[in-house]
């Protein structure tokens, strides 16, 4: 049976992004070994994950903590990828996702620090997210992280870790058309809205400075991200990693299954009619009303959103800006994740800390 080219088109443009956040590069072999049709993709995944969690269950049973949290940390990501471009095919996706937040929840408990899962109240429904923070910290300046179109907060967790160590709190934020929230609250534009409601729910911790919040995205994420900026003035600094400044440009030259996903998230019920929405998702004229610090981050090599897209937005906005280029980088920059974490993390770091 010859393979489904839309199978090599998917490992071809991700590979660096499932060592980068997790998978194993041998199980990642076996994985594109075994899957030569799409309609097997979440299923073939989907076992590769359940071998982990139970690695995971047995570790626990040897009372073998920190074991069980990496395995069931990795069972969690493998989920993840299981379904994360299969949003049109809710049955599967459904399951994949349950799977996903059971073993992250088990994950990350015990942790050190661990992760305390939040419900922010949102426009009749609620944004998830993931918030961690050292144990009996006071008052720690916040980066909240955003995934992008077809992520979720649970896979930023290699990238949050960067910023925790350097010592921030981390919130990695699902919003609507993201991940646990999409469910309840399609895609949307006033970000400023979205963040804004975070730092208020923040205000009720003493753990966390709200007064001291940037807001960090990849991909579309890198898109909310200084939309948000533009739009909410208590956000402190911002990063955009490889996010379209025009996304009704970028979006028509996607491959069809990131496309439609679009669709879905954006609740739209053609292809036609998501890129009708994908048109009112720009930066022109909000660029330009970004006053906080700006670190801007592509890949020359991006083979999904142009570089040319941030150099745009580091043009136009208003406040201090930083547009670092690394010419051998992929899309969000995951064949070098030691370039873009460090990189990303220690300017948050030096930037809500005035240093």
């Amino acid at each position: 049976m010859p393979r489904d080219p839309q199978v090599d088109l998917i490992f071809s443009h991700f590979t660096p992004r499932y060592i980068a956040t997790g998978v194993d590069a041998n199980d990642l072999e076996r994985l594109k070994a075994r899957i030569s049709r799409w309609d097997d993709w979440c299923r073939i995944w989907s076992e590769e994950a359940a071998q982990h969690a139970q690695l995971g269950l047995e570790a626990l049973d040897a009372d073998n903590i920190v074991t069980a949290s990496e395995a069931f940390l990795r069972a969690a990501i493998y989920y993840h990828y299981a379904k994360h471009l299969f949003a049109d095919r809710p049955q599967e996706y459904g399951a994949a996702h349950e799977r996903m937040l059971r073993c992250y929840k088990a994950a990350v408990k015990d942790m050190d620090p661990p992760a305390e899962h939040l419900r922010i109240a949102f426009d009749g429904a609620h944004l998830h997210a993931w918030l961690r923070c050292p144990i009996g910290a006071r008052q720690l300046p916040v980066a909240v992280i955003l995934p992008g179109l077809d992520a979720c907060k649970e896979e930023l967790h290699a990238w949050s870790e960067a910023f925790l160590v350097r010592g921030l709190a981390t919130l990695t934020l699902d919003g609507p058309g993201q991940g646990e929230t999409a469910f309840a609250l399609p895609i949307r534009t006033d970000w400023g809205k979205v963040i804004g409601a975070v730092i208020d729910a923040l205000r009720y911790r003493n753990d966390v400075d709200a007064d001291t919040v940037g807001v960090v995205g990849q991909s579309l994420g890198a898109f909310y991200a200084p939309l948000a900026a533009s739009q909410e003035p208590r956000i402190k600094a911002c990063i955009a990693n490889c996010g379209p400044y025009d996304w009704g440009r970028v979006l028509p030259q996607m491959p069809k299954v990131s496309q439609e996903v679009f669709r879905v998230r954006s609740h739209a019920e053609t292809i036609e009619q998501g890129h009708g929405i994908a048109k009112a998702m720009t930066l022109e004229g909000s660029a330009e009303r970004i006053a906080c610090p700006l670190l801007v981050v592509f890949g020359g090599g991006d083979r999904l959103i142009p570089p040319a897209e941030g150099e745009r937005l580091a043009r136009e906005a208003k406040g201090t800006t930083k547009f670092v280029l690394y010419p051998e980088g992929n899309h969000v920059c995951f064949n070098i994740p030691y370039k873009f974490r460090p990189l990303t993390a220690d300017w948050m770091a030096q930037t809500l800390f005035g240093k």
